[in-house]
């Protein structure tokens, strides 16, 4: 009886251990799910957009062209990255506006929105996009925008926002 007991249980042992076995080996062979960055890059790419590219201006090259800080308003840098530099406008310490420029170089279909721009900014095409953002095309290369982030920051401000910038600076960049 006693070698039944052994046999029974060396059975059930190595069913165990097989099972463990083909389990472990069927989930490392499946591919595990797209994660969100995967997903946001294949809807990024979809759009048109690639990566940065080699002759794109460095995010910094770009600070000396946004307005001074002045008038009680407060301009903080808040992002830098190949391509593209972004600055968050303050007044009485909260945020009403966040100015960028970016490196078309990058993203081609940005200057296609404007194409059919009939505006203009110190001579530069412009638009409105939504009803918080106003940006214009620099030498069919750089796009500067400034997005309302408070609704008392109107599309006026906005545009004197946009003729602060040093736009034929950003012009003569090669």
């Amino acid at each position: 009886m006693s070698v039944i007991k052994i046999n029974r249980i060396s059975w059930r042992r190595f069913l165990g251990v097989s099972l463990a076995g083909i389990l472990l080996f069927v989930t490392a062979c499946t591919s595990a799910p797209p994660s969100r960055f995967d997903q946001a890059q294949q809807e990024s790419t979809s759009r048109g957009a690639t990566s940065v590219v080699r002759e794109s201006e460095s995010g910094g090259s770009f600070n000396s062209y946004f307005p001074k800080s002045g008038d009680g308003y407060q301009r903080v840098f808040s992002q830098e990255k190949k391509g593209f530099a972004e600055a968050k406008l303050k007044k009485d310490g909260k945020e009403v506006a966040v100015m960028a420029i970016s490196d078309t170089l990058n993203n081609p279909t940005a200057r296609k929105k404007f194409q059919n721009s009939t505006d203009e900014i110190n001579g530069y095409p412009a638009i409105s996009q939504g009803k918080s953002a106003t940006a214009v095309l620099i030498d069919d290369r750089f796009q500067v925008k400034v997005l309302s982030r408070n609704s008392s920051f109107t599309e006026s401000d906005r545009v004197d926002w946009l003729q602060k910038f040093d736009l034929s600076g950003l012009a003569r960049i090669k």
